[in-house]
């Protein structure tokens, strides 16, 4: 996931799909300095941008297989790219690791507007909030955590003082959501 967390950023900074979703970002008010401390990348609009660089390496693809970056076309035995032409959000761990990524359009005509990491070993929805690993400080720190719907919306807080702000990865809040805030504070606000 980080290999792949690494090629996303470097074709958001090296390529011109990347300079069109960066000129997206910053219309939508992303600083340069969320969009490196997101670890905010790029999928370029290629079915192989990961398949060609695991050069038919049989073990590193099921892993990419197994972490939902690959899928197959069982039908023609083909391998290709889950995330195309979208801007990648990793999703993190609480160390700061890469465990899943949501990818939203840059065509507005593309659907869905968003795609997210299927469930895997790594990455449980239900357990996991995202930019948690950014705002568990502050949520200590103030004894209080606000739960908000998406990654923008936790972008947009932090990027405005507001850093005890975490999302729900498109599930309501959970039991182990919860679980996991009442180890850190004792209020949570939704603003759903």
């Amino acid at each position: 996931m980080l290999w792949a967390s690494k090629l996303y950023i470097d074709s958001l900074k090296n390529t011109q799909e990347g300079a069109i979703a960066i000129e997206q970002l910053h219309s939508r008010g992303f600083t340069d300095e969320s969009i490196e401390k997101f670890s905010i990348g790029i999928a370029p609009n290629s079915w192989s941008f990961l398949t060609e660089q695991l050069q038919n390496n049989n073990e590193r693809i099921e892993t990419g297989l197994g972490a939902g970056l690959l899928k197959k076309n069982e039908e023609k035995d083909r391998v290709y790219d889950a995330f195309r032409h979208r801007i990648m959000f990793p999703i993190l761990d609480e160390t700061g690791n890469p465990i899943a990524f949501g990818g939203r359009r840059l065509d507005e005509d593309d659907e869905p507007k968003y795609i997210n990491s299927p469930e895997t070993i790594l990455f449980h929805k239900s357990k996991t909030l995202y930019g948690y690993n950014h705002a568990r400080q502050s949520i200590q720190d103030e004894k209080k955590a606000v739960v908000v719907e998406g990654y923008t919306d936790v972008i947009a807080c932090h990027q405005a003082g507001v850093t005890n702000v975490v999302a729900t990865l498109g599930t309501a809040l959970t039991a182990e959501h919860a679980d996991k805030l009442s180890r850190v504070c004792d209020e949570v606000v939704l603003i759903f």
